[in-house]
């Protein structure tokens, strides 16, 4: 984890949470990526499979990401980003980022609340209607994808919510946390996910 979350309330009542950077987060990562390079150098030499696997371009999409996250003001620009393509979207929320009190090192936003879309017992205690639930988890990947070409690129359930707000039961709403990786494809690699797709449901 290269960064803490800490739960807090604003001077005007504004419920907030607030990602901090770990200290000396960028050195220990530099140390890291270092011993990796070193180890993808190895690999790339004497792997028997090399050609194909590639270490060093592995080690190099591992560093882009890492940067990324590293930059919680760009994270926060991804929040935003994504908040304003489901603006008026009733299957997911985006947090509001509150940009007075962010920077490279700090973002803070709205506090949300619900339940991690893997806790399948929590969901049904709370009523979640899982087959429309289903449904529009689809239709928002297809959304992202293809009419945004912006996605959210960490879907676990730690980062995927659903509403726990009673009245949203039979018309549940995704929740989106943590935007440090979010990703864009080309249209080459489109038109090969969505024939994938298509062969699938057919």
């Amino acid at each position: 984890s290269v960064a803490q979350v800490h739960a807090a309330e604003l001077a005007d009542g504004r419920q907030v949470v607030v990602k901090v950077l770990r200290p000396q987060v960028e050195q220990r990562i530099a140390t890291d990526l270092a011993l990796l390079r070193t180890l993808g150098g190895l690999a790339q030499r004497y792997m028997p499979d090399a050609e194909r696997i590639q270490p060093l371009e592995l080690v190099a999409e591992i560093e882009r990401t890492l940067r990324d996250e590293l930059d919680l003001q760009r994270e926060g620009a991804n929040a935003s980003l994504l908040r304003r393509n489901f603006a008026d979207s009733p299957d997911l929320q985006v947090p509001e980022v509150i940009w007075e009190l962010s920077g490279d090192r700090v973002l803070t936003l709205e506090r949300v609340y619900g339940i991690a879309s893997d806790d399948i017992a929590a969901l049904d205690a709370a009523g979640v209607d899982r087959r429309k639930l289903a449904t529009k988890g689809v239709r928002l990947f297809y959304e992202q994808v293809f009419r945004d070409n912006f996605f959210h690129a960490d879907a676990h359930a730690g980062n995927i919510w659903v509403d726990s707000d009673p009245s949203r039961k039979s018309n549940p709403r995704f929740i989106a946390l943590d935007f440090g990786i979010m990703g864009q494809l080309s249209q080459e690699d489109q038109y090969y996910l969505a024939e994938n797709f298509m062969a699938i449901f057919n």
